[in-house]
């Protein structure tokens, strides 16, 4: 398995992992049993950072949407390099650190957090067109 690949599973995984803290948080904040009831984050309390991590983790989501065909299309083109692999590390990075700053309430890491992770994605795109 090439890095690329690597970090893309363990991407993979960790964005399955970050409801955990927000359901654990709406379990707090509901109750056991109104957090089972099955309604949605729109449907009952959730405290601010609890709020915060629900769109950090939906926008994970959204962005591993991009991220993971880049490394497949690189992955199934035979592009694996040095490169190629520092960006898909950066953006494990740059995502973890996203959603924790996202959830604790920092903007402006937040945003250089997203930026590095959207710039790793730029890597992947420009390899695959042989920009670079």
């Amino acid at each position: 398995m090439t890095p690329e690949i690597t970090w893309l599973a363990a991407t993979s995984f960790m964005t399955a992992l970050f409801w955990v803290p927000y359901v654990l948080d709406r379990i707090a904040v509901r109750g056991l049993w109104a957090a089972l009831a099955g309604a949605g984050p729109e449907g009952g309390a959730q405290s601010p950072w609890g709020e915060r991590a629900l769109r950090a983790h939906r926008n994970a989501i959204e962005n591993l949407a991009v991220f993971a065909p880049l490394v497949l299309i690189a992955h199934a083109e035979g592009l694996s390099s040095p490169l190629l692999a520092g960006a898909a590390a950066a953006y494990f990075f740059a995502r973890l650190v996203h959603f924790l700053v996202y959830s604790a309430g920092l903007p402006v890491v937040r945003t250089l957090a997203f930026a590095v992770g959207w710039a790793a994605q730029m890597i992947f795109a420009a390899a695959i067109f042989h920009w670079i």
